[in-house]
């Protein structure tokens, strides 16, 4: 992953966020064949209003198109985002969950928040999805200039469980800060942080998010908030030390009232399982959204610009499971 990225995120307000819930509801629309084969597999994403979710619904789109022909029945379900899924997918509740790149190299390497568990080293890649910078976002009334701004401001810091979480926390820790700087550290999900900034119930957010995404969109448009660039020595310090994450660019006029570009870092989002799920299932998974690559990239605007030759490589943090690497050696891309 490069050290220093400018993602290319698009500029068309909001297109394409109603198209991706079709998605997920289309996951769903289509009767399962009558077939005593039938095998499913789950996914875990985010919060419904979140790419997490989007991308999880695609991908079942997509696996679901042709399962009359694999036996293979694809359901996406709604979590407390990265964390979560990391460890129902350990439990063996999950089959596969969209995790970020640090998470799920802390996972793999028992790190971070995964210290006290150990190393989960069945944690494996199946490839790697959307950028995601981690995304400020203040309420306009708060007259925030820069992250700094927000010490002793009541700030949404994410729900317990989510990506986003743990690299606040990971942030902070790197600041020498600690949630007592804040006035309030409130622990919303992604879909609530949104309308309580503009109730005026808190001045500020951070998410990880990948662009355009409705959980950024709908507070800039119905009161202006305004995205916040997160640089600064802590920052430079995290992206040098990490492999997982990058510096990165929001383009100015993607949402409204934020015409000038929010410089910032961030991570990648991947598809992971473990290598207890079967070969057969993931390349299934794998080969229904590569084969389909052009249609997937329709599914929702941070898909926009995925490469197939990125999307093998980019943030991974865990061996590729069997099943991807036979798909993407029988296509060249390994």
């Amino acid at each position: 992953m490069s050290k220093s990225v400018k993602h290319t995120l698009g500029t068309k307000k909001g297109w394409g966020l109603a198209a991706a819930c079709a998605a997920v509801a289309m996951a769903f629309a289509a009767p399962a064949p009558a077939s005593a084969q039938q095998k499913f597999v789950s996914i875990g994403t985010g919060g419904v209003t979140g790419v997490y979710y989007a991308a999880g619904g695609a991908i079942c789109r997509l696996v679901n198109k042709d399962r009359s022909s694999h036996g293979i029945r694809c359901s996406v379900e709604s979590t407390g985002g990265s964390v979560f899924n990391v460890n129902t997918i350990k439990a063996g509740e999950l089959d596969l969950g969209v995790v970020q790149s640090d998470v799920g190299y802390n996972a793999f390497n028992g790190v971070g928040q995964f210290k006290d568990a150990g190393k989960f080293d069945k944690l494996r890649s199946v490839f790697s999805i959307h950028p995601e910078p981690f995304t400020v976002v203040a309420r306009k009334e708060a007259n925030i200039k820069s992250f700094e701004d927000f010490k002793g401001k009541r700030f949404n810091v994410g729900n317990p469980g989510s990506g986003t979480r743990a690299s606040m926390e990971e942030l902070l820790a790197t600041m020498g800060w600690t949630m007592k700087d804040f006035a309030l550290a409130s622990e919303l999900r992604p879909d609530e942080h949104g309308s309580a900034l503009c109730d005026g119930k808190i001045d500020g957010f951070f998410y990880g998010v990948g662009h355009p995404s409705a959980n950024i969109q709908d507070p800039t448009t119905t009161c202006g908030a305004q995205l916040v660039s997160l640089t600064g020595p802590a920052v430079d310090k995290l992206v040098d030390k990490y492999p997982y994450y990058a510096h990165a660019t929001i383009p100015g006029g993607l949402y409204p009232s934020n015409p000038n570009d929010t410089n910032t870092y961030g991570v990648t989002a991947t598809f992971v399982t473990s290598a207890d799920v079967p070969d057969e299932a993931v390349y299934t998974v794998v080969k229904a959204v590569f084969d389909n690559l052009d249609d997937f990239k329709k599914l929702h605007p941070a898909f926009a610009h995925l490469k197939a030759e990125d999307m093998v490589k980019n943030g991974l943090s865990a061996p590729l499971h069997p099943g991807a690497e036979k798909y993407f050696k029988e296509k060249g891309l390994l």
